[in-house]
């Protein structure tokens, strides 16, 4: 063993690559073999070439500071998450099952209402939510699916199990770092491939084309689909051109576009206006129409929501999703789950409190220490108060604010997520991470063989998101024994 892992011990917690009694685990055991035999100087020249191959691929992330656009190298583990296909196997078909409940409550809310009229989920929290938008009422999107790209984070606790931590469903970002880790780890250590049979994950830019082409109000034989993206300033924008150019497909901002008077979209050319069949919006539905939501936004096409309501344009995601990508209503997915599929859910929920009910509250107020304390409409790992972590004065303002607004908060234990060797400064050390894989829904389901893991890359610290100070590394669904 070199010298950078001798140190190593997975403590009280699961790790993905090391067994408690620190031998690999089966999937893993090549990649773990492998690193293990690289000297320090080794381990560091790799390191290089990972951070050099960044560099030249020019991946990027923004961070908003002070006031400031930050725009940043992307911040990579070069040593692989692994999970077997068998295992992953289970863990894909929960997230089908769970997008295709999300969308079918998305698409009840804006026509019958009749999980609300069941009282099976409250309709005060739903009708009152911010993210209800009356504009999308009596709209049913081809195939029922609103929420077309779904990104689903999932931990595991100190025995392995995994759960679904949230749903976002609004504008999920982050896909492809995930298609980038993979092209950086090959860079870094193309030996490994040689040893694994790896899901491919660099077929996303295709699958996502034939999901929005799916989506096309006209029968084309190839659909004009265009990325709408704010711009730039955008921390995704590296993102937005990223899946543009995968797919073939035109980056355009709002000024590019207009709406005709047959409440059509058209996107303005050289050789004059063409129409545009699928928007992939990346950017906030509050910001896409000035006609329908906020009449300053300038990032947005005035008539979209009209050409949308008309048939004449799919837009993924489709606007009102974001009904479901609440953490409050993610508490009540089981429930919907068991209601419009008659199933048994194959994923489970953290335990969540909601701070509106008031034996919920009352439970989370004495014990707010031990919890972790989130908004219910904050992205990003903003607003979130990790209780053991947290000083008493951050207790007390954060229970101020639950008392203030309740409706506004959730709390959930403090798990102790999974850890994976992570290399960091010159030595192999754990550190905790999540996964999020990514759903995409029209005709069809498909589940991406894994997804974007990320990782705190402080020590001891439970926040993964690159805004945060995160890190991300490769994950690999390998198929066979390693």
């Amino acid at each position: 063993m070199s010298k950078p892992w001798r140190r190593y011990s997975t403590g009280r917690f699961f790790d993905e690559l090391i067994t408690q009694g620190g031998s690999p685990r089966v999937a893993a055991r090549r990649a773990v073999n492998f690193f293990k035999a690289l000297s320090a100087d080794e381990l560091q020249a790799r390191r290089a070439a990972a951070e050099l191959a960044i560099k030249e691929m020019g991946i990027s992330f923004t961070v908003y500071t002070e006031g400031e656009n930050i725009d940043r190298a992307w911040p990579f583990d070069m040593i692989p998450r692994v999970i077997s296909v068998r295992e992953w196997s289970g863990v894909s078909q929960g997230l089908a099952q769970r997008t295709r409940a999300l969308n079918c409550f998305i698409d009840d809310i804006y026509n019958q209402q009749k999980i609300l009229a069941d009282g099976i989920v409250p309709a005060d929290i739903v009708l009152g939510s911010d993210n209800y938008k009356a504009q999308c009422d009596g709209v049913s999107p081809s195939f029922g699916a609103w929420a077309h790209i779904c990104g689903s984070d999932l931990v595991r606790d100190h025995c392995g199990r995994f759960f679904v931590l949230e749903d976002n469903l609004r504008v999920p970002s982050g896909v492809s770092y995930m298609v980038e880790n993979r092209e950086i780890t090959k860079r870094a250590v193309p030996e490994l491939f040689r040893n694994y049979s790896i899901l491919p994950v660099d077929d996303y830019p295709l699958k996502l084309y034939e999901m929005l082409a799916a989506l096309s109000p006209r029968a084309a034989k190839r659909p004009n689909i265009v990325v709408l993206t704010p711009g730039i300033y955008n921390s995704a924008y590296f993102e937005h051109a990223f899946l543009a150019q995968g797919m073939g497909a035109e980056l355009v901002e709002g000024t590019d576009m207009t709406v005709g008077d047959d409440d059509c979209v058209y996107m303005r050319t050289v050789d004059g206006p063409v129409r545009v069949d699928v928007i992939y919006r990346r950017i906030d539905e509050d910001f896409m129409d000035p006609e329908a939501f906020r009449p300053e936004s300038v990032l947005g096409v005035p008539g979209l929501m009209r050409a949308w309501r008309s048939g004449k344009v799919a837009i993924a995601n489709a606007p009102g999703s974001g009904v479901a990508d609440d953490k409050v209503i993610y508490a009540f997915v089981p429930d919907m789950i068991r209601y419009y599929l008659k199933e048994k859910p194959l994923l489970d929920n953290v335990q969540t409190y909601l701070c509106m009910r008031e034996r919920d509250r009352d439970y989370v107020l004495k014990n707010i220490a031990k919890l972790v304390v989130k908004p219910a409409n904050e992205s990003g790992g903003y607003g979130i108060m990790v209780g053991p972590h947290s000083s008493a004065s951050q207790h007390r303002k954060f229970a101020r604010l639950i008392e203030r607004d309740p409706r506004n908060y959730i709390a959930q234990p403090t798990l102790s997520l999974s850890t994976a060797p992570t290399y960091v400064e010159g030595t192999v050390q754990p550190r905790h991470l999540d996964l999020r894989p990514f759903i995409l829904q029209s005709k069809n389901t498909w589940v991406t063989p894994g997804g974007l893991t990320r990782v705190a890359l402080r020590k001891g610290s439970l926040v993964v998101n690159s805004s945060q100070g995160g890190g991300s590394k490769d994950t690999w669904i390998v198929e066979g024994k390693a």
